[in-house]
């Protein structure tokens, strides 16, 4: 592999350090307990060096006399991100799954989970066997790149290439993916690509040239991808994370906030041209809804739905502030957009961004879309962190829950999720004594607007995300899952996804929606033609009275006992949902 970025062991021993500084003078290599050692200048601002160090090598470059910094392609570090990059030989691993290839994307089940939460990567691994027998077919990792602190969402890294520490080593990392695929299991990672977080990134300093500071994020200037080194650096990142760790894909944060989005496409086709062979899935977190970039003829798999939370959400709670505004008005109408379309959002002018957004999606496959009912973000983005069993009424979200696992778009649940957690997900940090005021001032403010927090002393209550509480308090506790009512959530979750297991998952390649329309004000009867022929049918009531409804075929499900019946009769009952498979 020809890479640009990060050290390179030598075939006669030894390794190949690289720097891009175009903004320093002269870089030194400095390894401890060794004198410092001059760098060779190479053109466009790169710097080289072969020294006769190995694996367990601390190392850092001095890019000034005032300034040591670690490797921003560092594959481990010690002390954290300010601290010395560790030579790390990740190629001795010992896979005992090595001929893994993967599993179609439309096999996917999706769970995602934080590392930390659930005892790092060692605890994550521990919890696979309960998540295959959950129904689970891929586990997605929040971004675990190397961040400020102990503790943190991920989403602030500055170290892309390298594991944090603070969840395990990389070979516990390495060890959890292998696990995972000796029990049939995806392993999916979320990178972020979009921006660095605000402690430790040092390229702002040796490279001013990798950020453009004519473009604004809402994390700052954007980054360049104009620059050949760029893109160089996030591509290697990419397939590092694929090749060396042996990942099955990668959800891309927030791509809305890269400048180039023919990068992307180009970043696609580099990695299935050099992983051939594997199934490698690749999703986009998206704002812009740019159907051009997924399959069948794009080059990402799917693209996170928002828009179909956006609907469901507000149709379960009667939430209608912030994001919401422009979903929650007719909701039913909204959902039947979603799920016989795709997105809801295909050009039309959006309010709350106050512009265009989207693309024409009906086109696009069911599978083109990853559909949630809760997200990390969409939790945690409240502001006290609430599940949604805290807010909607059970019998309907029980319902939306049909929906979700029936439904021929791939499903993702959150962790804890599937037994209807209580604890819930709030935004944590560990940031330096600079930023944690900042960051704590910064959170309560976003609520301002919000009626429920326009008062100061109700928005003092939100929790303080550099506190170590907010984080012990996002921990889900496994052990709820053997008392009622959570018993009864889990064994939902598990016959659900057993019947998609059974009976939608093999046929869906070349699945096609045949319509969808609301039928009640939160009713909706979606249909769609899987590849046996067989017509799934989803009739789907989150309201408190009964709708008039007809529809008919082999029950595949229903939500209570005899709503199936009542709707070949006529009429589909509140809060509930039936599934039907005929010819």
């Amino acid at each position: 592999m020809n890479t640009l970025w990060g050290p390179v062991t030598r075939p006669g021993g030894g390794t190949r350090f690289r720097l891009w500084a175009p903004d320093s003078d002269a870089v030194l290599l400095e390894v401890e307990g060794r004198a410092p050692i001059p760098m060779a200048a190479q053109a466009q601002g790169w710097f080289t060096l072969d020294a006769p160090v190995g694996e367990g090598a601390r190392y850092r470059f001095r890019v000034s006399p005032g300034l040591v910094v670690p490797d921003p392609a560092s594959r481990a570090q010690v002390g954290g991100v300010h601290g010395a990059s560790v030579l790390v030989d990740l190629a001795a691993f010992l896979w005992k799954h090595g001929a893994w290839q993967g599993r179609p994307w439309h096999e996917a089940v999706i769970y995602e989970v934080h590392a930390g939460t659930m005892g790092g990567f060692d605890g994550v691994r521990e919890a696979l066997p309960r998540l295959k027998a959950l129904g689970v077919t891929a586990i997605e990792l929040m971004p675990v790149a190397e961040a400020p602190g102990a503790r943190g969402w991920g989403y602030d890294g500055v170290l892309p290439f390298a594991p944090h520490a603070a969840l395990g080593s990389p070979q516990a990392l390495q060890a959890l993916v292998d696990a995972a695929h000796g029990e049939g299991l995806m392993v999916l990672l979320d990178v972020v690509f979009n921006h660095f977080g605000p402690d430790g990134a040092y390229l702002h300093a040796y490279a001013k040239r990798f950020f453009d500071e004519g473009v604004h994020t809402p994390w700052g200037a954007a980054i360049n991808f104009a620059e050949p080194a760029v893109r160089a650096y996030f591509e290697e990142c990419a397939l590092h994370w694929l090749r060396d760790y042996r990942f099955d894909g990668l959800r891309l944060d927030a791509v809305h906030a890269i400048p180039d989005p023919d990068w992307l496409d180009h970043l696609a086709r580099r990695i299935r041209a050099e992983l051939p062979g594997r199934h490698i899935h690749l999703v986009l977190e998206n704002e812009r809804n740019a159907a051009r970039h997924l399959a069948p003829d794009g080059s990402f798999d799917a693209q996170w739905n928002d828009d179909g939370h956006n609907i469901l959400h507000p149709l379960l709670t009667g939430e209608r502030e912030g994001y919401y505004e422009d979903f929650a008005e007719d909701g039913a109408t909204k959902l039947a957009t979603v799920l016989g379309q795709g997105f809801l959002f295909q050009g039309q002018h959006s309010a709350h961004l106050d512009a265009p957004r989207g693309e024409p999606s009906a086109h696009l496959p069911p599978t083109a879309f990853v559909l949630f009912l809760q997200n990390h973000d969409q939790v945690g983005n409240r502001a006290f962190g609430e599940r949604l069993p805290a807010l909607a009424d059970p019998e309907a979200l029980a319902a939306a829950t049909a929906l979700l696992l029936l439904c021929p778009q791939i499903p993702l649940l959150f962790m804890g999720e599937e037994w209807g957690a209580t604890a819930p997900f709030l935004f944590f940090t560990d940031h330096n004594a600079e930023l944690a005021p900042l960051v704590r001032e910064g959170r309560r403010r976003e609520f301002a607007h919000f009626a429920a927090f326009a008062d100061a002393a109700t928005r003092a209550r939100i929790p303080d995300p550099n506190d170590a509480t907010t984080f012990t308090a996002s921990i889900p506790d496994v052990t709820e899952a053997a008392r009622e009512p959570h018993a009864t959530t889990l064994a939902l979750y598990t016959h659900l996804l057993a019947l998609r297991h059974a009976r939608i998952i093999s046929h869906l390649p070349g699945a096609r929606a045949l319509g969808a329309e609301a039928v009640g004000e939160k009713a909706v009867l979606a249909r769609w033609r899987l590849s046996n022929q067989e017509e799934l049918t989803l009739a789907c009531n989150l309201g408190e009275a009964p709708v008039a409804c007809t529809a008919r075929g082999a029950l595949l499900f229903e939500g209570r006992e005899g709503a199936a019946a009542a709707l070949a009769a006529g009429t589909l009952p509140a809060r509930t949902t039936v599934a039907l498979l005929g010819q």
